[in-house]
C-alpha cells in the first residue's frame, strides 16, 4: 500500500539582488574620497600626500569587506546603503586630515590632530556594523527586547552626569586608557528598539482611544503617560547634562514614531508645544543654554568677549567666503574657528571650500540614506520592522537637521555631531552600526516570497528552498 504525503518543494521566486551594483558604488564612494584627499595634498603642498596610498588601500578593504559580508549574508538588502555610508565615512576623513594640516589649529593647545584615530574608529565601525549582520539573523528577535533596551538605554543617558562637564556639557564619559565616549550616541539606537516595541502593543489604544475637540483628537488622559514620560526624560537630560542636541533627538523621535503608529496629527502638536514649553522653561535659568541662545541670536554682538558668538560669527563668515562652489578644498580659513572646527563645526569647511554647492551635494547624501531607510519601512512586512527603520531613519533626519541646522543659524547650536563627517569615535561606530541595523531589515523586507503552491493538495506541506 502506497503512502501519499503532501510535501512540495518550491523554490524562491528569482529576484536582482542588486550586489553588482552596490560593489560598483562602493568602488566610486572610495574613488571619490581618494581624489578629494589627492586634492587637499595638491592644494596645500602642491603634491600627492604621503599617506594617499595607504588611505585609499585602507578605505577600500573598510568598503570591500563590508560588501562581501552584506553579500553572503544580507543578499537582497538595499544597495545604496552601504556605498552612501562609506562615501560619508571616506569624505569625512579627507576632510579631518585637511584640518589636522592647519599650522594655526596645530599651534592651539586644545587641538589635536585626528585623522588616524578616526580611521581606526571606522575600522571599528565596520567591524560592528559586520558583527549587526552576523549575529542579527532577524531583526524581529529585537523585539523581545523591550523593555531590556529601556533599561539600558536609560542607563546609557544617567551615566554621564557622574562624569565631570566637558566644554559645557555632561555628554561624555571617560573609560581609563579607552579614553572618552558618548553614551548617547549608542542610546538613540537602543531607545529606538523599545519605542518600536512599545509602539507596537499600546498603538491601538492610542489611536482608537481618543476625544474629538476643535478639530483635533485629544488622546486619553491614561495613554499621554508615555509622552510625559519621554517629555519629562528629555528635561531632566537638558538640565542635568545640559545636552541641547540628545534632549531633541530622543523627544523628536518619539513624536515621529508615535505619528506613524496612530496617524494621530494631535500628537504632533502635542510634542511641538511641550518641546516648546521644555525648551523655554530651561533655557531662563540655565547658563550653558543661556549662553547657546544668545549666540544663536546676535552672534557678532560678543565678537571678541563671548567664545560661542565668535564661533557662529566665524562659522557665518566661512559659508558666506564659500559663495556657490567654493574656494576648493584646503584653500579655505575654516580652522580660524580653532576649537570644534573638526567637529562640531566641519559643515562650515564643507560651506567654505565646496560651496553652496558642496554642501546641498552632503545633505543629499543625507537625504538618500534617510529616503532608503523610509522606503525600507514601507517594504518591511511587520509592524515592528516599519517602526524600526522608520524610528532610526527619523533619529538620523533628526540628527543631521539639528547639527547642520544649529551651524548654519537655524537653531541654537547644540553639541552633537554630523554622521559619518566629523572627528568622533562613538558617532561613526554608532551610525555604523544603525546602518547595519537597516540593512538586515531592508533584508528581510525585499527578500521574495516563496512561489505559491503548485495545487491545493500541495499546500498542506511546503519546503522552501531560497
Amino acid at each position: 500500500m502506497s503512502v501519499v504525503t503532501n510535501t512540495t518543494t518550491i523554490g524562491a521566486i528569482d529576484a536582482p539582488s542588486r550586489r553588482n551594483t552596490e560593489l560598483a558604488l562602493v568602488v566610486f564612494a572610495v574613488a571619490i574620497s581618494v581624489f578629494a584627499y589627492a586634492n587637499v595634498g595638491l592644494a596645500l603642498n602642491g603634491e600627492l600626500p604621503a599617506g594617499m596610498l595607504g588611505y585609499g588601500a585602507g578605505l577600500a578593504l573598510l568598503g570591500g569587506v563590508a560588501h562581501l559580508v552584506v553579500r553572503r549574508y544580507a543578499k537582497y538588502a538595499d544597495p545604496l546603503l552601504l556605498p552612501l555610508a562609506t562615501l560619508l565615512n571616506g569624505l569625512g576623513l579627507a576632510l579631518i586630515w585637511r584640518l589636522d594640516q592647519s599650522e594655526r589649529l596645530l599651534a592651539h593647545p586644545s587641538f589635536a590632530p585626528a585623522a588616524s584615530k578616526q580611521l581606526i574608529f571606522s575600522a571599528m565601525g565596520v567591524a560592528l556594523f559586520i558583527g549587526v549582520l552576523l549575529l542579527l539573523k532577524d531583526h524581529r528577535i529585537l523585539q523581545r527586547y523591550t523593555y531590556i533596551s529601556m533599561v539600558v538605554a536609560l542607563i546609557l543617558l544617567i551615566l554621564p552626569m557622574f562624569f565631570p562637564a566637558q566644554f559645557g556639557a555632561r555628554i561624555w564619559i571617560t573609560i581609563p586608557g579607552i579614553g572618552s565616549i558618548q553614551p548617547g550616541e549608542f542610546a538613540k539606537i537602543v531607545i529606538t528598539i523599545f519605542f518600536s516595541g512599545y509602539l507596537m502593543v499600546k498603538r491601538d489604544a492610542l489611536a482608537l482611544a481618543s476625544r474629538r475637540f476643535m478639530g483635533m483628537y485629544l488622546p486619553r488622559g491614561r495613554d499621554l503617560g508615555p509622552i510625559l514620560a519621554i517629555w519629562a526624560m528629555s528635561i531632566l537630560i537638558l538640565v542635568f547634562e545640559t545636552d541641547l542636541g540628545t534632549s531633541l533627538l530622543f523627544f523628536g523621535m518619539f513624536v515621529v514614531m508615535l505619528y506613524v503608529a496612530t496617524e494621530r496629527t494631535s500628537w504632533i502638536v502635542f510634542g511641538l508645544t511641550m518641546s516648546a514649553v521644555g525648551a523655554v522653561g530651561v533655557a531662563s535659568f540655565e547658563k550653558h543654554v543661556q549662553d547657546r541662545v544668545t549666540a544663536w541670536l546676535d552672534p557678532f554682538a560678543g565678537w571678541g568677549t563671548h567664545a560661542a558668538s565668535e564661533q557662529m560669527a566665524q562659522v557665518l563668515m566661512a559659508f558666506g567666503s564659500g559663495g556657490t562652489l567654493g574656494t576648493g578644498l584646503g584653500q579655505g580659513n575654516s580652522d580660524l574657528i580653532l576649537f570644534a572646527a573638526n567637529t562640531d563645526f566641519i559643515l562650515a569647511t564643507v560651506g567654505e571650500e565646496l560651496g553652496l554647492a558642496g554642501v546641498m551635494a552632503f545633505l543629499l547624501l543625507y537625504g538618500l540614506i534617510v529616503e532608503r531607510g523610509v522606503r525600507t519601512a514601507l517594504a518591511a512586512r511587520d509592524p515592528f520592522g516599519k517602526l524600526l527603520a522608520i524610528g532610526l531613519s527619523g533619529a538620523f533626519a533628526i540628527q543631521v537637521f539639528v547639527v547642520a541646522g544649529g551651524v548654519m543659524g537655524l537653531i541654537p547650536l547644540t553639541g552633537m555631531t554630523m554622521p559619518f563627517l566629523a572627528a568622533g569615535g562613538s558617532s561613526v561606530i554608532a551610525n555604523w552600526a544603525l546602518i547595519g541595523i537597516l540593512i538586515r531589515i531592508s533584508d528581510t523586507a525585499r527578500r521574495p516570497a516563496p512561489a505559491p503552491a503548485p495545487s491545493t493538495d500541495a499546500e498542506m506541506t511546503q519546503v522552501v528552498r531560497p
